[in-house]
């Protein structure tokens, strides 16, 4: 008798699902990809039903469903309202990664929380971690890993104080961490923020500088930084795409940079991996941001 195919139904709220995704899907093995887009939150529990209960309890473990999208906290209620419709045995694995955010902010902090060991000898608990972009998904993502790590992790905004704190009590609310917000529209503000940043991150829009050689100079304690854009320019001054671990120009505490593509390899392999638990493991498995940190942490060692 033939086998089954793996069949990944693939769910988005928004028009287009990633052609990443759908690439990593397939090449980690899945044979089979379904896109659904433009699905509302009420939707999801149907379209759950309608792939357990068609293939039997053996055909259940060769099937899954991902949630991309552009909205975190939407696709994390849309993983949670599939879980809600399962009806063991009729059980199957779930993965969220709205726009590569979970795997890349996982990818971002795993690369510093290793430099920070292997150079200082200290975790990220008790440092202070400035999270530029910090209200977007990819950047309000590696902020709460950073606050669970036990980091003082405080969410920039370049447009206002309000921006900043409203993602801030969205986050705290939500996923039970302790941040905080700040202000960094202008030089004045940033300059004022950086000086007792003993990391940071930059997940900000790509193709815009966020700091300057200005702004890492007055960093007087600052031993990493990590940025994620790899459009020109780059969004913080002298950080390369390729840089691991580099010596950042500029710096006056002798801070190394981290680089997007550095980054994006452990993005890439963490996703890879996660994309084969859903269908290796004989248990369902529920996975998101928290799974996609602890496979990134066990890459790079």
């Amino acid at each position: 008798m033939k086998e089954r195919p793996y069949l990944l139904h693939m769910i988005s709220a928004v028009k287009n699902l990633s052609p990443f995704d759908v690439n990593m899907a397939y090449d980690a093995g899945w044979t089979g990809c379904m896109p659904y887009t433009g699905v509302t939150l009420d939707e999801v529990p149907d379209l759950v039903q309608d792939a357990i209960f068609s293939r039997g309890p053996k055909g259940v473990k060769r099937t899954g469903i991902f949630f991309g999208g552009r909205d975190a906290n939407l696709a994390m209620d849309m993983m949670e309202a599939a879980r809600s419709a399962m009806v063991p045995p009729f059980e199957i694995s779930l993965f969220a990664d709205p726009s590569g955010a979970f795997t890349t902010a996982a990818g971002m902090v795993a690369c510093v929380e290793k430099h920070l060991r292997q150079s200082h000898g200290v975790g990220l608990e008790g440092q202070r971690v400035l999270m530029f972009g910090g209200t977007g998904p990819v950047g309000s993502t590696a902020a709460m890993l950073t606050a669970q790590a036990g980091a003082d992790t405080v969410i920039v905004s370049h447009r206002s104080q309000a921006k900043a704190d409203s993602m801030v009590r969205l986050c705290n609310e939500r996923y039970r961490v302790a941040m905080t917000g700040a202000d960094g529209s202008d030089d004045v503000l940033i300059l004022d923020l950086v000086r007792d940043a003993d990391i940071i991150f930059n997940a900000a829009k790509a193709g815009v500088r966020v700091l300057s050689a200005e702004h890492l100079g007055a960093a007087g304690r600052l031993k990493i930084a990590c940025d994620v854009n790899a459009v020109p320019p780059e969004g913080i001054e002298g950080l390369g795409v390729m840089d691991d671990a580099k010596p950042l120009a500029g710096s006056g505490s002798g801070a190394v940079g981290i680089g997007a593509l550095t980054v994006g390899n452990v993005k890439y392999q963490a996703q890879h991996l996660l994309l084969k638990k859903m269908y290796q493991e004989d248990a369902p498995q529920y996975l998101d941001f928290n799974q996609a940190f602890e496979v990134a942490r066990s890459h790079v060692g």
